[in-house]
């Protein structure tokens, strides 16, 4: 497997961006419609491409979240390559990265009905927050942190 640095400009992170948005549609139908509006990823240069013999089959990418933070966006590997530790690679990536510019810890938003993001996340070291910013309140978003000083 190779992970590879990119921007949100890569045709493959945008192919698979489509085949997440499709996923998110098909578990939260209308629903989804008001989280579009906060998964757009334009002019973001902490993109990764997680490759399987050239095939792009995962991605995530993070932006500014404050001073100290960035948010996790758009995590996703396709079905049939999941439970191969590949979106275990792409997020070790994001928070080498992160630190790596100087950020100490990362937040994220999962929804509610993502029950192996969920797994994953907490698996992974993140601690369930209380919902932030546009997520405050809703009771379908799921918001996590995990500080990446002990990195």
């Amino acid at each position: 497997m190779k992970i590879v640095r990119t921007t949100s400009d890569s045709p493959d992170f945008r192919e698979l961006v489509v085949l997440l948005d499709n996923d998110l549609d098909s578990r939260y139908g209308v629903l989804q419609e008001h989280y579009n509006q906060f998964n757009r990823i334009e002019a973001n240069n902490t993109v990764v491409v997680a490759y399987l013999e050239d095939i792009p089959v995962g991605c995530g990418c993070f932006k500014k979240f404050d001073n100290d933070s960035v948010e996790i966006k758009r995590m996703f590997v396709k079905d049939d390559y999941r439970g191969k530790g590949i979106a275990r690679k792409i997020l070790t990536e994001l928070e080498k990265w992160a630190t790596e510019i100087g950020y100490k810890n990362t937040v994220l938003e999962t929804g509610s009905k993502q029950f192996e993001a969920i797994n994953f996340y907490t698996n992974f070291g993140y601690n369930r927050i209380e919902n932030f910013g546009q997520y405050a309140g809703n009771t379908n978003s799921i918001c996590m942190s995990k500080s990446l000083v002990e990195l």
